[in-house]
């Protein structure tokens, strides 16, 4: 298949990437210089794996659930719809236009996070009959373009509790602010972390 055009929806990951709260921040540094091994540059990272543009596997919220390296890979390689929702506090299915045939994701576009270098005050609420309504249409996995799929205070989650329900998967953080409407292939791939609970991604859309 012939790519025409490749649309990156990450986030940078660097001092300025923000944190959830009280999470680990994203560090690189060189560990080892050029100079110092007579060879190669060698790099260090630290970070949560929640930052930035990242999945959730279903072990981050149930102590059952699947781990980031038992995931189903085709979640992640799927034909995806993005779905303009901008300047709604509350997202609901009533807000959705009709899907096309062989969509797999949908992507919502709220165009809530204005300043990637922050944290957000706040961010749309998610209805939980989204989950229910992303089954029903066989939508398996839903990207926001927020920290998360639930507000920052909330404990109960949820979303994300109504999402391991319906056995639907999660993707945050993508950037979709210049992204229009319609449909994309997409990519985002977790890393392989054996017993891991989510992981940051490179998402793409292309076409």
């Amino acid at each position: 298949m012939e790519i025409k055009k490749i649309i990156d929806i990450s986030m940078e990951l660097g001092d300025s990437t923000p944190e959830w709260p009280g999470d680990v921040p994203f560090n690189y540094e060189l560990s080892v210089t050029k100079q110092q091994s007579g060879s190669v540059n060698i790099g260090k990272l630290q970070t949560s794996t929640h930052m930035g543009t990242h999945i959730d596997a279903p072990f981050h919220y149930d102590d059952q659930g699947l781990k980031t390296d038992e995931l189903p890979l085709d979640v992640y390689l799927s034909k995806a719809q993005v779905l303009d929702v901008s300047g709604m506090e509350k997202i609901s299915p009533s807000d959705f236009k009709p899907l096309e045939e062989g969509v797999t994701a949908l992507l919502l576009k709220t165009v809530s996070w204005k300043d990637r270098g922050s944290f957000p005050d706040k961010w749309p609420v998610f209805d939980d009959s989204i989950a229910e309504w992303l089954e029903e249409n066989g939508i398996r996995l839903l990207g926001v373009d927020v920290p998360s799929v639930d507000p920052e205070t909330s404990k109960e989650l949820p979303m994300h509790q109504a999402m391991n329900r319906h056995q639907r998967f999660i993707l945050e953080g993508i950037v979709l602010d210049d992204v229009a409407e319609g449909v994309y292939r997409l990519a985002a791939l977790p890393l392989k972390i054996k017993g891991g609970e989510g992981s940051p991604v490179r998402a793409v859309l292309y076409i």
